[in-house]
């Protein structure tokens, strides 16, 4: 849990005793629009997909988290609900804390609020250009980021892609039917291989770039 691991082994174990453990299935919803945000979830394994829905029912991906990422962070600094959806991409196990432990703990160790500000910041970052992407960027364009992003740092270009074509389309905001129609166009173009259903090895860094 990357919030706490600058802390040392005894202060740790004070948190663990205060941390619950929850395994979600494949679907199984962690919360929902509407309900009571008191707790701090970090995720331990797996991912989750937060999401909104629209009036006519219509799902938007605003972000996925991976093991260390943590949601419900409103619930630190008042009383509220959520105004998004979190639901488990795949077997996930669940870290959870309560906002009275947490509030406690950031007030005994301040540290812990610096890496959770730190995050938020980041996450506003992302955001921020996602938004903009939305409003200005071709959807070729968003897929190459996309990709590129993703392919950065892995072993010989190749990675699974973190989730299905249909949630991908909700997060790049567009259909499945394009980002398979894209995809396929990239293939044909030399610039990637679509090796099973989501696992992607770029062979053109270079001309993937280019589009962005």
């Amino acid at each position: 849990m990357p919030i706490f691991n600058h802390l040392d082994k005894e202060k740790m174990d004070e948190i663990m005793e205060k941390v619950h453990h929850k395994m979600l299935q494949k679907g199984e919803v962690l919360y929902r629009a509407g309900d009571e945000s008191d707790s701090l979830y970090i995720v331990q394994r797996g991912k989750i997909k937060i999401y909104r829905l629209s009036e006519t029912g219509k799902e938007q991906i605003v972000r996925i988290l991976f093991p260390g990422d943590f949601t419900g962070e409103l619930a630190l600094f008042k009383q509220s609900v959520h105004d998004s959806y979190a639901e488990a991409l795949i077997e996930t196990s669940i870290c959870q804390i309560q906002r009275k432990d947490l509030q406690q703990f950031l007030l005994k160790y301040p540290s812990i609020s610096l890496e959770i500000l730190k995050e938020l910041s980041n996450r506003l970052d992302q955001s921020e250009k996602q938004v903009t992407r939305f409003a200005t960027e071709k959807v070729d364009t968003r897929i190459a980021l996309f990709l590129a992003e993703y392919a950065n740092g892995e072993e010989r270009m190749e990675f699974t892609l973190p989730m299905s074509k249909k949630d991908l389309a909700s997060y790049l905001g567009t259909t499945p039917e394009t980002i398979s129609r894209k995809l396929a166009e990239f293939e044909d173009a030399g610039i990637l291989r679509q090796k099973s259903n989501k696992r992607i090895k770029i062979l053109d860094i270079n001309r993937l770039q280019s589009i962005i």
